[in-house]
């Protein structure tokens, strides 16, 4: 990259920071959908994947892209929020954009941002132009298929101005309540809002309820279903050295011996969703959606045919042509999956990982996961959160698991101060168990230091073997800021992009 195209690409960069956050909403399509007008529509020009919930939608996003990859499709990835650079938002073929074509992609919509600033009573917003330089990029590639995820929400999150194939709901809590609701069911009824007409929905398992919440949103529109734990899901797994060994059931076919090389049972039913989206892509839809009977118990996920309770709800059942995918392509492509920020180690002596989990339920997932797949003589956490989160619920979950806690501040305006977030923590660890600094490469520092005190300590009296160990986590700048610091720029690059 040339000294002028660098001095261009952050001048563009500070172009993007300077209008409204992702996080201030003004729940409207019009602005987008005046500037995809503008721009011909670019989202119609390939199908599209497109990807909602509260946990796990980044990690079902780029698996779901690699599996399509390994098929030999030409990709379009739009994920959010990034974890080190903008430019891993937008992803073709696997890889982020390059400085060139990030610059050339913003100054060829930059007219039209402009147009529909002057034309619109609130200008576009950082995510809404990145949703336009997104559809413009995979259209001109062009790609065979976008995968997309949505910012927040589904209904007036601006990526609902496609039209997805398959729309994949990932597992719902509560999480930006102030926008979308204070229920689970709130929250589902916004997020179905991407299941459109004629689409197939592969759904999660969920918490009771939102099942039902979805179903109904696919018969109103006259989309199929396809449910985790009733047409799809995982049949086994078994912790393996540096993942888990996975059997998964898909629509098409069963699908032993899958090495992943990701931490969690989470991941295991993201990977089951992924796998089923891709094989729903694969084959057209069946001739008209089947009846059957939704279980409403979401923790099962159970669905089975039979009639239907109050009119219908709509379930999906696989047809027959074309098979399963090959089993040595998924075998391939499970081996190349990876999730930046999702339980990385980014250091070792001592182990240091990064974690995204930024609300109670992701949390549970994450410790859930260390726990299984680490053993550790202790662990010392590094906590920032956002102030709008639900911080004693995250504090809660993250208690059991760690032995001393480091407070502190990402780089985010949105950042909880640290004293604030240490007297929140005294309240559920004890003051004795917690310490507050205000930058984290200093809390990085203390972690490292208590860690390798607490990993002597416990060789020294012999009552626990092996080192200890720290966790960053609270937040996807927090993981993103601590791999700035921690891992070697070439890491980065290779973890943001490629096998992603």
């Amino acid at each position: 990259m040339t000294a002028d195209t660098k001095a261009t690409l952050h001048e563009i960069e500070l172009k993007i920071l300077a209008r409204r956050p992702e996080h201030s909403i003004e729940p409207s399509l019009d602005r987008i959908q005046a500037l995809t007008a503008l721009l011909g529509d670019p989202q119609r020009a390939y199908p599209v994947i497109h990807i909602t919930g509260t946990n796990g939608k980044t990690s079902t996003a780029r698996m779901t892209e690699t599996l399509l990859r390994a098929r030999g499709l030409r990709t379009g990835l739009f994920t959010s929020p990034h974890l080190t650079s903008m430019r891993e938002r937008i992803c073709v073929d696997g890889e982020p954009l390059s400085e060139e074509r990030f610059v050339e992609a913003y100054e060829e919509i930059e007219p039209y941002l402009e147009l529909v600033d002057a034309s619109q009573p609130v200008r576009l917003s950082f995510f809404e132009v990145f949703v336009g330089m997104a559809f413009s990029v995979f259209a001109d590639a062009p790609v065979d298929v976008a995968v997309i995820e949505v910012g927040m929400g589904g209904t007036w999150d601006n990526t609902n101005v496609a039209e997805g194939t398959v729309a994949i709901v990932t597992p719902i809590s509560i999480d930006h309540a102030r926008h979308l609701g204070s229920t689970v069911e709130a929250i589902a009824a916004d997020k179905a809002g991407i299941i459109k007409p004629g689409a197939i929905a592969v759904i999660a398992q969920q918490p009771p309820g939102v099942t039902d919440v979805l179903l109904q949103r696919a018969e109103e529109v006259g989309a199929t279903v396809a449910i985790q734990g009733a047409e799809f899901g995982v049949t086994s797994r078994e912790l393996a050295v540096g993942g888990q060994l996975l059997g998964l059931r898909g629509l098409r076919g069963d699908y032993d011996d899958l090495f992943l090389p990701l931490f969690g049972a989470y991941q295991a039913g993201n990977a089951a969703c992924a796998l089923a989206a891709v094989e729903a892509f694969a084959g057209a839809a069946p001739p008209s959606p089947f009846a059957v009977r939704s279980g409403g118990d979401g923790d099962s996920g159970a669905a089975v045919a039979g009639p239907g309770r109050a009119g219908t709800a709509l379930g999906f059942i696989p047809w027959s042509e074309p098979g399963p995918l090959g089993g040595e392509l998924v075998r391939q492509a499970f081996g190349m999956m990876s999730s930046p920020g999702r339980l990385e180690i980014v250091r070792r002596s001592p182990v240091v990982i990064v974690d995204s989990a930024h609300n109670p339920a992701g949390m549970e997932a994450s410790v859930a996961a260390l726990t299984e797949a680490f053993t550790f003589a202790g662990l010392i956490g590094i906590l920032a959160v956002s102030e709008d989160k639900d911080v004693p619920g995250i504090l809660d979950q993250l208690e059991p698991a760690v032995s001393e806690l480091v407070v502190t501040s990402n780089s985010s305006p949105r950042s909880m101060d640290a004293a604030k977030l240490a007297d929140l923590a005294g309240a559920v660890f004890g003051e004795d168990r917690v310490t507050s600094t205000a930058r984290l490469d200093q809390a990085i520092e203390v972690a490292v230091a208590l860690a390798d005190r607490a990993g002597a300590a416990r060789d020294h009296d012999g009552s626990a073997p092996g080192a200890a160990a720290v966790l960053i986590t609270g937040s996807v700048i927090t993981a993103g800021d601590a791999r700035l610091l921690l891992a070697p720029p070439g890491r980065q690059e290779a973890a943001d992009g490629g096998e992603a």
